[in-house]
């Protein structure tokens, strides 16, 4: 089985370009070879176990081989694949579209398909600024992200995406956004509370708003949790003054909810816990439990009345050849009839709860800063003085973990959890011990 493992890692190397990889990196870090997966864990070709800590990129909900997903797709396998949504429809499509926009209270609908999470926020700004052109504001071009933003890789949205790593080399190919203050919590000065962060980044919006909003088209926002910039959380009053000044300067508020929706946060939607809905909730990641590439954009009737027109110039024109999959949108309503079922929100508030007491030995580490916690979703920084050891930190602790059973990729010194919805009371006391002796590994190593 060796042999076999270190086949499938020399051919991957060979003809697989890995995503978000330096592949020289390979050369020391190890390239894990999955065989399977059940539940909570990833086998390799050897039998070794690695618990799936995030999720698999944030998109796993409810373990590997889920039993319900698997057989509502085996279902839908022998009934329908995939058909154009040009000119045609199909149940998995309506269904599901139906469900989302009545569990927003009907106030966003009108689902538009994609795959991923990139193409949701393509779809979210070009809505936005033709809906301004359909409406004669065509002035209204700009849009505006906040500091530390991770909207995705495609060009539109690195444009809205403010993290040097991934945007600088591409610089010329990309139109300037408006970036604002980060209602991040850790920005709290001496005295200062979260909501106080929440007030001041607002206020960076409201003089911003002042003097360009007749050229701005809309602001895009991760709710509560900007993950990919080292989990940075907000307090939920941020969304409410944000959204109470798009409403008085005429500006679509896009919420990117790809990461942080679908329960990851507490409540199903973030901006929830908010009590406020955008103008265009993005989705992807979670929504299909993480079997099938799925993504969408829901909007307000308005902004889909904006485009219903005779003219076909003021229709909205964008599409994907895979637009509504069957599969995908049956493994979606599949996912929505876990929520449902086994009252998945209440029962991670108390997974969340033990998990939280058992990594409190981790958040009084004295090498450990703003430990942190929302939903389902834990993390903290490390402090690493030497600089040199703090840029090799995240491969070290990535590697450290694999010989522990775990997948934990760090967001540089940021250490984070986003297990699946899954974990019982010895998985989640197990995860918080073995993170707590990787750290301890990495950090004496220092």
């Amino acid at each position: 089985m060796a042999d076999m493992s270190q086949d499938w890692v020399a051919r991957s190397l060979r003809s697989v370009w890995h995503p978000c990889t330096q592949m020289q990196h390979h050369e020391s870090v190890p390239l894990i070879p999955v065989s399977h997966g059940s539940g909570a864990w990833l086998y390799d070709h050897e039998g070794k176990r690695y618990m799936d800590a995030i999720s698999s990129w944030w998109v796993n909900l409810f373990g590997h081989a889920n039993p319900v997903i698997n057989a509502a797709l085996k279902d839908q396998l022998d009934r329908l694949e995939h058909a154009m949504l040009a000119g045609f429809t199909h149940e998995p499509v309506v269904r599901l579209s139906e469900q989302l926009s009545e569990m927003t209270g009907k106030v966003l609908g009108h689902a538009f398909y994609a795959s991923d999470g990139a193409s949701a926020v393509e779809i979210a700004l070009k809505m936005s600024f033709h809906a301004w052109r359909n409406a004669g504001l065509s002035d209204k071009q700009e849009f505006v992200c906040l500091q530390g933003s991770y909207h995705g890789e495609t060009i539109g949205a690195l444009a809205v995406t403010d993290v040097a790593l991934f945007k600088d080399a591409y610089g010329p190919l990309l139109r300037a956004a408006r970036v604002v203050a980060s209602p991040d919590a850790r920005n709290a000065q001496e005295g200062e509370s979260a909501q106080d962060v929440a007030r001041r980044a607002a206020a960076d919006v409201e003089k911003l708003f002042e003097e360009r909003a007749g050229h701005i088209a809309a602001i895009i926002i991760e709710p509560l949790v900007q993950c990919a910039t080292g989990m940075a959380m907000h307090d939920p009053l941020y969304l409410t003054l944000v959204r109470e000044l798009c409403d008085r300067f005429q500006v679509h508020m896009i919420l990117d909810e790809i990461a942080v929706g679908c329960g990851r946060t507490g409540t199903f939607f973030a901006c929830e816990q908010a009590a406020i809905w955008p103008d265009f909730l993005c989705l992807s990641k979670g929504i299909s439990g993480g079997y099938l590439p799925l993504s969408l954009v829901l909007t307000r009737d308005e902004v889909y009345q904006a485009f219903y027109s005779e003219d076909v110039t003021r229709g909205f024109l964008h599409s994907h050849s895979y637009t509504g999959n069957p599969l995908a949108c049956r493994a979606a309503l599949a996912t929505l009839q876990i929520f449902q079922d086994d009252d998945v929100l209440n029962r991670n508030r108390a997974r969340a709860t033990r998990l939280t007491m058992a990594l409190a030995p981790l958040a009084e580490h004295d090498r450990v800063r703003n430990f942190r916690q929302r939903g389902m979703i834990w993390a903290f920084d490390a402090v690493e003085p030497d600089s040199a050891r703090a840029a090799t930190f995240s491969r070290r602790f990535f590697a450290s973990a694999l010989e522990n059973e775990l997948l934990l990729r760090p967001i540089g010194r940021t250490v984070y959890l986003m297990p699946p919805y899954i974990l019982s009371d010895e998985e989640s006391d197990g995860l918080a011990e073995r993170t707590r002796a990787v750290f301890d590994s990495v950090i004496a190593s220092s």
